[in-house]
Order: structure tokens, then sequence, then C-alpha cells
């Protein structure tokens, strides 16, 4: 254990994709009253995630990490919170009946209010202004007023995220992700999708496990009305992300307590930077994108850095190498990692790697090569003998169209309908679900071969 580390040390590093606070003794009255707010989540259930992410590296479980690109103040509401949920469940489903293994979900909510941007100003008609970068920091509106780095905003996201957190507890606590109701998580805008029959039965066959078992048992089974559910979001803004790293009693270290499942952008990646010092430091499992410039002497490095005792369930390596560079980039690096023993988890990010505009003017995602991404990566781990335990995807469970192609092959004209998203196209309810079925078939498949 680091003994002199603080969540302060990052600060002696160089930080990219930071804001500029006009007011520095505001930001500064700001972090001491985060520094006394309660804490989101708990060292227990921080530590119970570290296992379980440990038992996806070995093929014990499988990782389900998705949600929102960013999330908005505005969009803090039951039905968005709701829906989201919604798909997660979905998919799990799916997961479970077709790999019969546990699914670990942690959703991408409940923080991600922060997003990192190519530039630090954005130009129209001849005004340059500072860059929108997430509700956490300044409003999308392009006026001087709304993109103005606030650090109230830093207190607005801990209670946003707070509200979003303590109705999902409440939710499942609740019997919301019971799989004797799966009915709960219908979205009535699909309910003509040509994925529902396959759901159906799928959700059909569960329910007649889930009776047989009881009838054998004699009793309701409780592991069967609740699930577990963690959260994750970019640990972007250190200043933040400072002021909710807590010391706990009877275990050790430091945690961040505003979420279970940070992680590293490709952005902030650096070896010697800000991001890779703070997140160094923390209990909490790290995630790390990886994208397809990224060399093995590059890496391995970063993985000694981040997680010195190689201790399992610690790192997660989330690749973003995009479907036209996947088949050269990724497997260097697998085979780097391997041969050199580290314990990481590997993840599938089909998303980030495929943005593309179109000639409209719209940032979308053509579903072929998202699909053609995480279909070579399942691929590309069983020739190289490693293990592919997870998928980290941007989703919703609202009726948009921001991704071109999928069950109902939207197209250019289709994204002028529903483009709802102010940062990244997101996948829908059927695309998800198209997402999980593939996944099914490639590492259902691959865990025969392995078998």
């Amino acid at each position: 254990m680091m003994t002199s580390w603080t969540p302060a040390l990052w600060r002696e590093r160089p930080a990219a994709q930071q804001p500029t606070y006009p007011d520095a003794a505001h930001l500064e009255r700001s972090l001491a009253q985060l520094r006394q707010l309660p804490p989101l989540v708990t060292s227990l259930e921080i530590l119970t995630l570290k296992r379980h992410l440990a038992e996806a590296a070995e093929g014990k479980r499988f990782l389900l990490q998705g949600g929102d690109c960013a999330e908005s103040f505005a969009e803090c509401d039951s039905t968005t919170i709701t829906n989201r949920l919604k798909v997660l469940l979905q998919m799990s489903v799916v997961l479970v009946h077709g790999l019969k293994l546990p699914v670990v979900r942690i959703g991408r909510f409940a923080g991600q209010y922060a997003k990192p941007r190519s530039a630090d100003l954005e130009e129209r008609n001849g005004v340059s202004l500072p860059s929108y970068r997430g509700d956490i920091v300044n409003a999308p509106e392009f006026t001087a007023e709304a993109r103005r780095p606030d650090p109230e905003r830093l207190l607005r996201a801990h209670a946003h995220s707070a509200m979003t957190m303590n109705f999902v507890r409440a939710l499942i606590d609740g019997g919301f992700a019971d799989l004797h109701h799966p009915e709960y998580w219908d979205l009535g805008w699909v309910e003509h999708s040509p994925l529902q029959r396959d759901y159906r039965r799928m959700v059909e066959a569960i329910g007649e496990s889930v009776r047989f078992m009881e009838t054998l048992a004699g009793e309701t089974l409780g592991s069967f009305t609740r699930v577990d559910f963690f959260t994750s979001h970019e640990a972007l803004l250190l200043h933040y992300e400072e002021a909710v790293t807590r010391q706990v009693p009877r275990n050790p270290g430091w945690f961040n307590l505003s979420t279970h499942f940070p992680w590293i952008g490709m952005r902030t990646a650096a070896l010697d930077g800000a991001h890779a010092q703070y997140c160094r430091g923390i209990q909490n499992p790290v995630g790390l994108k990886v994208g397809p410039t990224v060399t093995p002497d590059q890496l391995l490095p970063v993985i000694d850095f981040l997680n010195p005792q190689n201790e399992p369930g610690k790192l997660t390596l989330i690749h973003r190498m995009g479907a036209a560079k996947i088949g050269t980039a990724l497997p260097p690096l697998l085979d780097a990692v391997r041969r050199e023993g580290k314990q990481v988890l590997w993840c599938a990010d089909p998303m980030h790697g495929n943005t593309e505009s179109t000639a409209n003017g719209f940032k979308t995602r053509r579903f072929d090569n998202i699909r053609s991404e995480l279909d070579q990566a399942f691929d590309i781990h069983t020739a190289a003998g490693t293990r592919l335990g997870g998928a980290h995807l941007e989703l919703t469970g609202e009726n948009v169209t921001e991704c071109m192609g999928g069950a109902r092959d939207l197209t250019e004209t289709d994204l002028e309908r529903a483009y709802k998203s102010t940062v990244d196209p997101r996948l829908n309810y059927e695309q998800s679900l198209e997402i999980a079925m593939l996944i099914v078939r490639k590492r259902g498949g691959h865990s025969s071969q392995e078998g």
C-alpha cells in the first residue's frame, strides 16, 4: 500500500482536459462544501465489485457496462433513469440466459457529467467561447454566460448523482429487478420491435427455470428478486474526484466514494499525467481506455503504474480501436500483456473508435461497424489465448435515432427524427439488444471452444 499517496498528489503532474475557472476562490469554496457531503457509495460495495471483476477476468462472470455518453441535469428524471435501467436489465437477461454466467452490471450514470473535448475553445460565426465540457462544468448553450465554467456545478453534479443513485437503489431494493416480474422492464415504444419475440422466448425460458428451482427448494429464492448494480464515470475533473476521495473505518487506503468504477479516458492516459497519478492511489477498481495508436512499450508501464501489486480486479483495459484498425492494433497488446503475466480484465468498447460525421452535420456511428469491431474482438482474443470479459457501450432507453443501422435499418434521414444527444451518439433499445445477442453468439461459441 502506498502510504505516502494523497488525493491531492495529482496536482504535481500535468493535468489535461481541466477547465479554467475564472474565480479561484469560488472554486475552493465549492470544493470545501463538496468535501463535507455524504458519500454516494460504500467501500464495501467497491471491494465487492473488485472481486467480481477479478472473476470476470477468469471467465466466471461477464461485465456489461453501459449508459449515457454524458448525463445532463435536465434528464435527471424518473422516466429517463428507469428506461436506462430497463435496457441494462434486459441486456443482462439475454447475457445470463445465453452465457450461463453471472453478469456484472455497471451503469455509466450517477456521475457521468464531465466530457473531454478536442479543443478548449469552440468557434461559431467568428465568436469563440469555451467548449462545452459537460454539465458539471458549464452549459451547452452557445453564450458567454452558459459556457463560463461555474464551480457551483460541482455541487449540482453531486446532488444529481445522489438523486440518480438513490432512485436506482430504491427501484432495485423494491423488486424492480425481480426475475419473477420481467414485465416491469418493458419499454412501451418498442412493443412492435422485431427483436421482441426472441427476447420474450428468453424471458419465458428463464421464468420456467426459476419456477423449477423454487419448486425443488420449496420456497421463493431471494437471489432472484434483486441484483447487484454498480455505477461508473470517467474520472476526468480531478478537483471533483479529489474532493470525494475519503478514508473509511476498517478498510485501509483511500476510496473514491462518488462511484464504484472510475475510468481514465484515452486523452488523459499519459503515464506522467495527473489522471494516472490520481487513479493509482485509490482502492477502487479502475478502467483504462486503450486506443489504436498505443504500443506495448507504452501500455505496459502504465499497467505497472496503475496496478503495481498486479492485483486481480484492480485494472480493466477497455480497448476502443475502430472496426478498421482493431485487427492490427489489438493483437500486439494482447500478446505483450499475456506474456508479462499482467492481471487485467479485457473489455471492448466498440463505440468510440467508430464515430463519424454525416453530410447533414450529425455525429453518428454505423451499427455495422460497432457490430464488426465487437465481432472481431472476440475472434482476436481467442486467437491470442486471452479472454474478452466485458463490453462497454453508450446506450439509452429513449426512442432515439442516433446510430445508423440496426434492426430498423436507420439511415441518415432518420437521424433528424430523434437525435437528442448533446455529445456522442448512443445505441437505442433495439440496437442494444442486438449487441447483447451478438455477445451471446460470439462469447458462447468461444467458451465452448475453450472447454
